[in-house]
């Protein structure tokens, strides 16, 4: 659903809004335009979409964010930096230039909080979700469009209990709109088992599965397809969590070991439903040119057969609420661009070396071997999976008709090396941020057509169009081959895994198994928010989250143009090195929280 622009608050009865397209273009004409009673909104079809609209709007998580875009939320909005936290807390990448997702991955998530929440903006959208569920089937819609449009609002407040219980385990689950006059209890309500949570998200897009359209032109509206989506989403989490978590305070975080393989089913089941629809494909626009079909898998918004639900955004600056851009390419760009900053998430050099080479065997490199003599990167990167050149820059990847450079330091004729200044007029450093990133930056998501440094002196930077993808066919098989594998039904693994091998261009499996599949799922979905999150539910991030990661620094060669490479260890740093500790695979609820409401239990390890 397209955006309406400006402010919705619609928990305390009125509607103040702007302007709106499409569907809601009918809300321009109603008088009076800034406030508007509860009894008026029922009674108008015209407001009742543009108040659901605003829901989907407000609905923050979709880009891994907490707020809106305000100038006060400046750091914590889609229109800031805030949508590469998820990526900065994993071990994709560490960051161009200090964040807070930085500092978290030092260990610094304490009983205070602050790390990719969705709480009380949850609870708020959710609230208006129930008033909406509650109220349109008593308005003047046609019952066609009244069951569709609940089944979008029961659909999307399932989503925000998922983010929810993904991030804390078991939360208070209020399917109801509450009122000052009710029950204390009701009023705050205990935290439901994190099983309940999944359970109820699983029997939400159950019981609308049939009441969603099949299609739509918008792909920001949840058909069907996205509604098993978010079922098979959800339900493969529960079952990693069955399988691999601890059931903590009568079982307010875990879930029963012995239920890990309903919940496999139940994501396999939705999953083949997805597939067996064949509304969905694996996107194959440009079958002969795989880097550039990987490319544009992520650019393309005109009738992309993978994409089954994304977040619609246009050339128009959101910063301070006022459009509906977003500002990925201002912040993820290689320089130059508008602060003189770009490259915000730096790939590690061990993120490299996931992607494999075209023939199938391993993309690691020999770190010894590579630092002696000097190398082009065209033999340092030769025959990788396309999908590296997708998703990642680094030296001499072609960029808007030149190419970018990572250089730091020079090689002169008598072999020493200048690391500032130039040598016959060739500049000791390159034009990237060699300063404080790895060598690396991410190309996925990337517009090469955007001007990335437009608006940076006027607040005008928010304006990237591209969509953000929430769900996508290529997840629903990389989901359906990891539920497959531990139902034991290994061909259906390796068929789905094959499928998007085949599609990106690299040599098949001929057998399976779960490192396999972990690996396929980092590869493809490598910086789309989803490995922080598996690493959690798989309970492997204490391990895999506290070990310090390398980089890589480009030492030009004058008389070759050849490089020596360098391979700079523990980039994150050795005085504060990475931390994931064991209660870290549940946020805390924070004292914040609990202070303010007694019934709220604190999750294992936060003091």
């Amino acid at each position: 659903m397209k955006k309406i622009i400006k402010y919705f608050p619609l928990v305390v009865g009125v509607i103040i809004f702007g302007s709106s397209c499409t569907k809601e273009e009918g809300v321009l004409n109603k008088k009076p335009l800034n406030i508007l009673s509860s009894d008026v909104v029922w009674k108008d079809d015209a407001l009742i979409n543009a108040y659901l609209t605003e829901c989907f709007a407000e609905t923050y998580v979709f880009h891994n964010v907490s707020t809106d875009n305000s100038w006060s939320n400046l750091w914590t909005g889609s229109a800031g930096w805030a949508p590469m936290y998820i990526d900065q807390v994993s071990d994709e990448c560490g960051t161009g230039y200090a964040s807070d997702g930085y500092s978290y991955k030092m260990g610094q998530l304490k009983i205070q909080g602050g790390l990719l929440e969705w709480w009380e903006n949850a609870y708020k959208v959710i609230r208006e979700l129930n008033i909406f569920i509650e109220n349109v089937p008593s308005s003047p819609l046609n019952a066609n469009e009244k069951t569709e449009l609940v089944a979008e609002a029961r659909w999307l407040r399932a989503y925000n209990y998922f983010e929810m219980v993904e991030r804390y385990g078991g939360v208070p689950l209020i399917t109801h709109s509450q009122s000052l006059n009710d029950p204390k209890d009701s009023l705050y309500p205990k935290r439901s088992t994190e099983q309940s949570i999944y359970d109820f998200v699983i029997s939400e897009t159950d019981s609308i599965e049939n009441q969603l359209p099949q299609t739509f032109s918008d792909v920001s509206r949840p058909n069907m397809y996205a509604d098993l989506a978010l079922k098979c989403r959800a339900a493969l989490f529960a079952g990693s969590v069955a399988q691999y978590g601890t059931v903590q305070l009568n079982g307010i975080i875990g879930i029963d070991p012995s239920k890990a393989i309903y919940y496999y089913q139940q994501a396999y089941d939705a999953a083949q439903q997805i597939i067996n629809g064949g509304q969905y494909t694996l996107y194959n626009k440009y079958p002969n040119d795989k880097v550039e079909n990987f490319r544009e898998l992520f650019t393309d918004k005109n009738g992309n057969p993978e994409v089954i639900f994304s977040v619609a955004h246009n050339n128009q600056n959101s910063m301070g609420n006022t459009g509906n851009g977003w500002a990925y390419d201002f912040f993820q760009c290689p320089l130059p661009n508008g602060w003189g900053s770009g490259n915000m998430d730096a790939p590690y050099l061990e993120t490299a070396e996931w992607f494999e080479h075209v023939d199938g065997t391993s993309g690691k490199l020999d770190t010894n071997a590579i630092q002696q003599g000097l190398w082009t990167t065209n033999s340092l990167w030769a025959n990788k999976d396309p999908r590296f050149y997708a998703t990642i820059y680094t030296q001499n990847t072609p960029w808007k008709g030149g190419i970018l450079d990572y250089h730091h330091g020079l090689i002169t004729s008598d072999g020493s090396i200048i690391t500032q200044g130039s040598y016959n007029g060739v500049l000791a450093n390159g034009n990237q941020n060699w300063q404080n990133g790895t060598g690396f930056g991410v190309l996925k998501y990337l517009d090469e057509n955007h001007n990335e440094a437009e608006g940076a002196s006027s607040g005008q930077w928010a304006s990237s169009s591209t969509n953000w993808i929430v769900f996508r066919y290529a997840e629903a098989l990389l989901n359906y081959a990891e539920a497959a594998f531990y139902l034991g039904k290994t061909n259906d693994a390796l068929g789905a895994i094959n499928q998007i091998r085949q599609r990106a261009g690299i040599a098949p499996l001929t057998s399976i198994n779960e490192g396999a599949i972990r690996q396929e799922r980092k590869v493809e979905l490598a910086f789309e928010g989803f490995r922080y999150w598996d690493l959690r539910r798989w309970r492997v991030a204490v391990d895999t989250l506290s070990v310090n990661r390398s980089g890589l620094t480009y030492i030009l060669d004058y008389n070759t143009g050849k490089y020596k490479l360098q391979v700079i260890h523990n980039i994150d740093g050795t005085v504060t090195p990475p931390a994931f500790y064991s209660q870290n695979y549940y946020l805390p609820i924070t004292l914040a929280r609990t202070a303010a409401d007694p019934n709220l239990v604190e999750n294992p390890g936060y003091k």
